[in-house]
């Protein structure tokens, strides 16, 4: 039984102060979940604040982004190393708008996983088609390709510390959403290359979020998936009353 994961990227949002009072609100709502895993990702200047007021509560820090390489002379990048010294468990790496603005390709995110790795940091491996890739059946050529690449001279003792989060791109931020039954079908897929990379029950393991305008209404019918383990939540995290629906999806 794969434990539900729901995860809020803030992207570029929030200020110290903000960022304060929803980890304190967050704490003071959640401090004794055990049932499911609860992240937030502010962006780096906010990370240590953070770390620290959720630290030894169920709610994990991740930090949106991360260099495969330092210490060293990489002006204005932060090393998997200093991700752990602040205390971040996680990091997500490959997510389309690292993609598309930032023009990311399949093997850098390959260097960032193993990067974060081999210091203890879980990584969560965005994966998702545009818009014209799904319109050409392109699909699940896409998604193999990143998902293979990502995974590239991984070991399976790795597998369980792996998260995949599948991302269709044209359904984020434009508030249309792919149907549970879309979702799945892909979830069921990727799981199924997991399988073929890793093995059948180390694919079993790992979870697959979806992200795409997951919102307090859809978030039930994607959550009752087979295959689909949480969410990786954009604008609907920002509000701690939304977020706090999406990490009680099921207890309403």
């Amino acid at each position: 039984m794969r434990k539900p994961f729901i995860a809020g990227n803030w992207k570029l949002n929030k200020y110290a102060a903000e960022v304060e009072a929803f980890c304190n609100g967050l704490k003071e709502r959640f401090a004794t979940t055990d049932d499911r895993d609860i992240l937030i990702a502010p962006v780096a200047l906010h990370l240590q604040t953070a770390c620290a007021i959720v630290r030894g509560t169920p709610i994990h820090v991740a930090a949106q982004n991360v260099y495969f390489r330092g210490p060293g002379a990489y002006t204005g990048e932060i090393s998997p190393a200093q991700l752990k010294d602040i205390g971040c468990s996680h990091c997500i790496i490959g997510h389309s708008e690292r993609r598309t603005l930032f023009h990311e390709q399949d093997a850098m995110v390959n260097l960032k996983a193993r990067a974060l790795l081999a210091e203890g940091i879980k990584p969560i491996i965005c994966i998702g088609e545009t818009l014209p890739e799904r319109e050409a059946e392109r699909v699940f050529d896409v998604i193999e390709r990143q998902v293979m690449v990502a995974l590239h001279q991984v070991k399976q003792a790795h597998a369980r510390d792996i998260t995949i989060a599948y991302e269709p791109i044209w359904a984020i931020g434009t508030g249309k959403t792919a149907t549970p039954e879309m979702a799945q079908e892909v979830h069921a897929f990727i799981r199924g290359l997991l399988a073929k990379r890793f093995s059948p029950a180390g694919a079993d393991a790992m979870r697959i979020l979806y992200g795409g305008s997951v919102k307090p209404a859809n978030v039930n019918g994607l959550m009752a998936q087979r295959d689909i383990d949480g969410a990786l939540v954009g604008g609907a995290s920002l509000k701690i009353e939304d977020f706090s629906r999406l990490i009680t999806f099921d207890k309403a």
